[in-house]
This record gives structure tokens, C-alpha cells and sequence, in this order.
């Protein structure tokens, strides 16, 4: 919820507030924010990283929420209400857990025809994979001190058994690299764990001659390189019949390529958002999508449309003026190389 006009029901409200900020930043002005999709907001003179955090500690106890960003040669307070927080009840992540387990290892069964260690193998791969991403982006929130839960899975009657899993941020997010190292340390994280994984499938599956097919994949640029390292070579005529462990591990490359998108607020989304204004962040969502839609994964396109349309923007961190530093514009270029070796167009089938 945007603060919107001292004229408003919160009149007494914005008076602590302006007085608040004065104590840190000189007021240039406010603007009422002309109905645009910003809101109202503070002009400040000034930028100091210290001042600002001790705002945000004063303001929290009056309910409030601070964004300061960059405006021309000054700088922009937005405000929102500070949200309450509900408790966490472990009890539901633990249920789930075992739920997911369950449909993976039915998966896995599928996918293995029959065969139990082959299911077993399928449901502790791809779970490991969903699980490195999720507690990645747990401990990420940890060391900024940002409020998560721990992972929710999501059990589901899909062929793979699941919808994958997710944490719920529970507090703001302090500063870009913040924002930066929540968005990157999950998918960096489960693609790590992925690389073995494929490895390791890739070795165990078998070629075969005029099979029955039901799905033909396309790889990713990856999974290209580890076929031609370690899989069974296939002559013509032959394809390469993929073991469920490969096949978890083509899931975790995919599952690390959606959330590479920049959409909102996705993990690329968090990433963009983290270098770039609001503004630009939301011509690179429209990007995200429509790289999306090329490779065919069009039910996830609409799901990113819904999700860009719904919450009308990233806000950010709260403070999105302190600089990134030079590590940190590293790693985007490594999470870049990533994002192209797992590109993955939709299957088709035959």
C-alpha cells in the first residue's frame, strides 16, 4: 500500500514521517505523485547509507516502510505500510515434504518403468536440485537479515510429481546486493547440484534403435556438452533413451532457465531489478516473456504475464542507490553465462 497524499487519512501520519525524514534528509519537496503508478512521494538532497538505514529503523516503528531511489541529481522516499508478519508453522513445510516425496518417487516409478531404485534415484535427484535452490535463497536471506521461511514444496500429479518449491520473504529487503544475492543464489545453487546430476544420468542411460517415443527433447547447451562427454554414443538411426535421473537433471537445468527470466519477480527478476530502475526493469520483463513465448514454454509465458500485470511493478530494495560492487558484477556475468547454457526449448512430441 503506497502512502498517498497528506490530505488523507493518514495526515498525522505524514507529519511524523516528514519530521522523521528531516532528521536525516534535507526535504526538497513532495509530490503527490500526479496519480501515476509510483505513488506520492518525498524529495530528498541528499544520499547517506547510514542515515537511511536509521530512517528505516524509525520509521518501522510507526508502521511505515522507506524505498529511497534515485530522482534526476536529488533522490525519492516512497512509503508503504509496514506489513504484518504471520508465524511460520514448520509443521506445513515438514507435511509437504513428505507429500512431495511421495509423488515424486510415483513419478520416478513411472519414468522408470517400474523399477523402485530407479524411482528412488529420480525422486532424490530432482529434490535435491529444488532443494539446494530453495535453502540457497534461505541462507541468502539469512546473512541480510531478511525474514523467510524455509522451503515450501509442492507436491503435484505431474510427470515430474511436483510444481518445484519456494520460500516466502517475510520482512524487506535492504539494499541492491541484497536483492541481488536473494536472486542469484538459488538458481546458482540448484545448478551446481544439476551439473552431476546430469552427469551421472547421462552415463547411466542407453541408446536404442527405432524406440517408441513419446517426448523429444531439444538440449540446452549444457546438456549438448555432457551428452558428447559421457553418454552412450548413439550411431543413425539410434537416439538416446534418457535414464529419470537425466531426465531430473534436464528438469533442474529448466527449472534454473524459467527462474533466470527477468520477469518481476522472478529470480532474473530480482537480479534486473537489482541494476536497473523500476522502469527499465519492466521493459526487460516484457524481454523475459517474450524469450518465453520463442522457446515455446507458453503456459509459463501467461503465468509471467499474470504475475508482471498483478503486482505492477518491483519496487526494489528498500535502499536502491548504494552502489554494487565490482564481485557482485562478476557473479552477474557468470549468472548470464548460465542463463544461455540452460536455454531450453518446449519438447515436442511424435
Amino acid at each position: 500500500m503506497v502512502f498517498n497524499n497528506p490530505g488523507s487519512v493518514y495526515v498525522d501520519d505524514f507529519h511524523l514521517i516528514e519530521q522523521s525524514i528531516s532528521h536525516y534528509f534535507p526535504i526538497i519537496g513532495f509530490s503527490d505523485g500526479d496519480g501515476g503508478k509510483e505513488g506520492s512521494y518525498f524529495l530528498v538532497g541528499d544520499y547517506n547509507p547510514h542515515s537511511f538505514q536509521e530512517l528505516v529503523k524509525e520509521l518501522d516503528e510507526l508502521g511505515f516502510v522507506p524505498f529511497i531511489s534515485p530522482e534526476g541529481t536529488y533522490y525519492k522516499i516512497n512509503l508503504a505500510k509496514k506489513q504484518e508478519k504471520g508465524k511460520s508453522k514448520i509443521h506445513i513445510n515438514v507435511i509437504l515434504l513428505l507429500a512431495t516425496i511421495g509423488t515424486t518417487l510415483f513419478a520416478g516409478y513411472y519414468l522408470g518403468e517400474g523399477d523402485m531404485w530407479q524411482a528412488v534415484a529420480f525422486a532424490v535427484a530432482l529434490l535435491g536440485i529444488i532443494g539446494a535452490h530453495e535453502l540457497a535463497h534461505f541462507f541468502a536471506a539469512r546473512k541480510h537479515g531478511v525474514d523467510a521461511t524455509l522451503p515450501y514444496f509442492i507436491p503435484a500429479p505431474t510427470i515430474i510429481g511436483t510444481f518445484g518449491a519456494l520460500i516466502n520473504i517475510k520482512s524487506p529487503i535492504p539494499n541492491r546486493r541484497a536483492l541481488f544475492d536473494l536472486g542469484y543464489s538459488g538458481p546458482l545453487a540448484g545448478f551446481i547440484v544439476a551439473i552431476p546430476v546430469l552427469l551421472i544420468g547421462l552415463k547411466l542411460s542407453t541408446v536404442a534403435t527405432n524406440p517408441e517415443v513419446s517426448m523429444v527433447f531439444v538440449p540446452p547447451l549444457i546438456m549438448q556438452l555432457f551428452t558428447y562427454l559421457v553418454a552412450p554414443a548413439a550411431n543413425e538411426g539410434q537416439v538416446l533413451l534418457l535414464h529419470p535421473v537425466a531426465f531430473a537433471g534436464w528438469v533442474g537445468i529448466l527449472v534454473t532457465m524459467l527462474n533466470l527470466m527477468p520477469v518481476a519477480f522472478l529470480d532474473g527478476g530480482h537480479i534486473s531489478r537489482s541494476f536497473f530502475s523500476q522502469k527499465i526493469h519492466s521493459f526487460v520483463s516484457i524481454v523475459g516473456i517474450m524469450i518465453t513465448v520463442v522457446l515455446g514454454w507458453y503456459l509459463m509465458a501467461a503465468l509471467m504475464v499474470v504475475i508482471y500485470f498483478i503486482n505492477k511493478g518491483h519496487p526494489g530494495a528498500l535502499d536502491n542507490v548504494a552502489p554494487m560492487d565490482r564481485n557482485r558484477k562478476i557473479i552477474a556475468v557468470v549468472i548470464a553465462a548460465v542463463f544461455i547454457l540452460c536455454l531450453s526449448p518446449y519438447p515436442f512430441t511424435q
